[in-house]
């Protein structure tokens, strides 16, 4: 692995500390810290004897407790029927948007992946206003539930509707990349020899996007397990309780006695999601066939009607909630008539005027920059070690990386809560109840979404530059600033600006690792959603959402310096 550079004598102490084998402790050490030593530690108090001394004590006595299995069954059923709602939803949209000419495409694809953009406690949030007693668009239909009627959304049906176009944009992303690959020459075939439209699509169509049609499903199940934010806000009101708001609940009613059984619970969404994963994987491998090389098929066939049809469904699934929720931020207070007599923004500038709320966005802006640069740091001698000097060791810290990221949030929190609670070793400072934690646990969860951009973009560049820059005496250092650095750094700040995004409203880490003075914009919406304060909490979501979308417009006016496929909305 050793390469130094010409003339440069090469003694025990330089071989072991410089050049690449530096590198990889560097990157060794950075993993260690961030991700392997939370989850080993997760693991290892689920897994720890009870207190009368039985092996896997902790283990059985959560397990057989009735709250745990009534969290299991509602999880189960939840995240199934919103997969579900994904899919239909997901593969509609995908084979209209794929088989027919629509005039406004690009239009309706940025609505259809909205609710993946904006955060998911503002999606949850959004739905509640618009389906509330007084909500403002459903009120002047005559459409709204009676006065003191609980919201319907407010159970199991509801969080699995709402998680379900939610998730729906993972499904539609996956089918429309499955349909975009088919040949134009296998159907242009199937035409000619006189197949009717709808046997092609049955017949050829479809069976090439069904794998891609399951691992999304598959992936939209995963994300729905490991969801807080709609759970929270609806389920906790309702009382349907789901793994991670039990293990909210629990590290809040109990505090850190309840370490062992929460982390039990944690183990049962890892392995949860590990086996929906798994399915995928398989999923894929298996049914996937390949096909023929040639210019794919483009659509030519207009539908105004069902042109019509899909704006209606769009305008029901992603614009309606947030124009429910924009509609209460401008009321003054819960149960004001929406009226031109009554609209006003005093709303956003009282939650302006709250120190706690200025304190979350300052909070959640640094966080979210932070993370967003530190991980593009990592990620480039990361994914030079992968790509250019790949062994075991390497390998195996690229898989590490991806767990915090393939986990559920909450699990992530857990194993941040019990790696830090105690004070670390030669230092003797803890970093629970600190802005620290957060940053790492941001660290962890968020790595992937930068490494991943940066090693594609790695992949494509010719390694013979890098031998070239060996063969003259470049060290490590300069070939990786030099040579190595500007080919993947659009990558890199492509992967960065969607860290930006995500981070800035994240929700799950943050409702178990904030502290006082280190709240986060996710954790301001739920706790005065939490509270009572509806109209409060909608203008905060406003403000949120407003920001997330100034990103993805500089994201897009930036998109032709950025690599192709990076931005979802553009795919």
């Amino acid at each position: 692995m050793a390469a130094e550079a010409p003339g440069v004598p090469i003694t025990p102490a330089n071989r072991l500390w410089t050049g690449e084998r530096l590198l990889v402790a560097l990157v060794l050490a950075y993993v260690l810290f961030t991700t392997f030593w939370p989850l080993a530690r997760l693991f290892s108090a689920g897994l720890q004897s009870g207190e009368d001394g039985a092996f896997l004590g902790v283990m059985r006595e959560t397990l057989a407790n009735r709250a745990t299995g009534r969290a299991l069954w509602n999880s189960l059923i939840t995240s199934g029927l919103s997969a579900l709602i994904s899919a239909v939803l997901g593969v509609a949209l995908a084979l209209a948007l794929s088989l027919l000419r629509l005039r406004t495409q690009a239009v309706l694809v940025f609505l259809i992946l909205t609710p993946l953009i904006v955060p998911s406690q503002t999606m949850a949030l959004a739905w509640i206003e618009l389906f509330g007693s007084g909500s403002p668009v459903l009120g002047p239909l005559g459409l709204a539930p009676a006065p003191g009627t609980a919201n319907p959304l407010y159970s199991a049906g509801g969080i699995a509707l709402v998680m379900g176009v939610e998730h729906m944009p993972l499904v539609f992303i996956a089918t429309r990349a499955a349909l975009r690959s088919v040949p134009a020459d296998l159907v242009e075939a199937a035409r000619i020899l006189g197949i009717p439209n709808r046997r092609i699509g049955t017949g050829i169509i479809l069976p090439i996007a069904l794998p891609s049609v399951l691992a999304g499903s598959l992936l939209a199940f995963t994300a729905a397990i490991g969801n807080f934010g709609v759970p929270a806000l609806l389920g906790i009101p309702g009382r349907v309780s789901v793994l991670t708001t039990l293990i909210y609940q629990r590290l809040n009613g109990f505090g850190a006695s309840a370490a062992g059984q929460v982390a039990v619970l944690a183990i049962l969404m890892t392995a949860i999601a590990a086996a929906a994963l798994v399915l995928r994987h398989v999923t894929m491998r298996r049914l996937s066939a390949p096909l023929p090389a040639g210019k794919p098929f483009e659509a030519t066939r207009r539908a105004p009607v069902i042109e019509v049809l899909i704006w209606a469904l769009v305008l029901l699934i992603a614009i309606a909630p947030l124009l429910a929720l924009t509609m209460t931020a401008l009321l003054p207070a819960i149960g004001v008539r929406f009226g031109l007599d009554t609209v006003s923004l005093a709303q956003f500038a009282r939650v302006l005027g709250n120190d706690a709320v200025r304190r979350a966005f300052v909070n959640s802006l640094f966080l979210a920059g932070l993370c967003a640069l530190i991980s593009m740091v990592v990620s480039v001698p990361l994914a030079y070690l992968v790509v250019r000097r790949p062994n075991w060791l390497v390998r195996a810290i690229d898989v590490l990386v991806e767990a915090p990221w393939v986990v559920p949030g909450t699990v992530v929190a857990l194993a941040m809560i019990l790696a830090f609670l105690k004070p670390l070793p030669l230092i003797g400072v803890s970093l629970y109840g600190t802005m620290a934690i957060l940053v790492v646990a941001y660290l962890a969860r968020f790595l992937p979404l930068v490494l991943r951009p940066v090693t594609a973009a790695a992949q494509t560049a010719d390694p013979a530059l890098d031998e070239a820059g060996r063969i003259v005496g470049a060290g490590l250092w300069r070939r990786l600033a030099w040579i190595f650095l500007p080919h993947v750094l659009p990558a890199a700040i492509a992967g960065a600006i969607l860290v930006l995004m995500t981070a800035l409203n994240e929700l799950t880490l943050s409702a178990l690792l904030w502290s006082s003075g280190n709240e986060t914009i996710g954790v301001m919406v739920f706790a005065l959603q939490y509270e009572g304060n509806s109209t409060a909490a909608a203008a905060v979501a406003m403000l949120s959402a407003v920001m997330v979308f100034a990103i993805c417009g500089l994201a897009s006016a930036c998109a032709r310096w950025l690599p192709d496929n990076v931005l979802p909305w553009r795919r």
